[in-house]
């Protein structure tokens, strides 16, 4: 009987202890989803056919919910993404991923515990760098210099999928570049998206 009753208490404390997103999310301090109260937040979450609520700057909107992902929409131009990575054991990571979409989409990144303890992001992710995105093997050619060495001109956007810990990353450049400067920059574009592995802690 005894056995039982510990494997009970074991179960018990696992379920208690287990962590999702939504936990996560209504969780969140205020200052990363400023004037979304709790219940906004529960709101829309609890009720899977709710997909917005009205917060004190307009609308959240619900895109994406699994349970170690969320993407809402905050605004027109801008969205957060929750993501819980495995970390350490057990024990769980929240990566937060604002994007905002003007005129081309930029993302922002930060780390947290599940305590939301902000976390050092040098840690998790490498530098995120144009050269990712350019065929290395042309460093030598001029306007390979040139196509990476162009100034204020690379936004950067980042998504996760639903499920897994793939992050691609995707480079914005059409937006913010004349038909010249793409013309010079093609030849030496690898790829405008890359992806990101999860792999023993950290981003690769």
């Amino acid at each position: 009987m005894k056995k039982y009753i510990v494997l009970a208490f074991m179960l018990l404390s696992a379920a208690i202890n287990a962590q999702n997103v939504e936990q996560i999310f209504k969780s969140m301090p205020a200052n990363l989803l400023p004037g979304a109260s709790e219940g906004n937040r529960t709101m829309l979450l609890v009720d899977s056919s709710t997909t917005s609520v009205p917060y004190a700057f307009g609308e959240i909107k619900k895109i994406v919910h699994s349970e170690n992902y969320l993407k809402i929409e905050t605004s027109k131009a801008g969205s957060t993404q929750l993501k819980l990575l495995p970390f350490e054991g057990d024990s769980l990571l929240v990566c937060v991923i604002k994007t905002v979409c003007a005129g081309a989409c930029d993302s922002y990144f930060s780390f947290y515990t599940t305590n939301w303890e902000k976390m050092d992001s040098d840690k998790f992710l490498p530098n995120i760098l144009p050269e990712l995105f350019y065929d290395s093997s042309k460093k030598g050619e001029e306007n390979y210099k040139y196509a990476v060495s162009l100034p204020d001109i690379y936004p950067i956007s980042a998504s996760f999928e639903t499920e897994g810990t793939d992050l691609t990353l995707k480079l914005n450049i059409k937006e913010r570049l004349t038909q010249t400067q793409l013309d010079k920059i093609k030849p030496y574009l690898k790829s405008d998206s890359v992806v990101l592995k999860w792999n023993n802690g950290t981003f690769k």
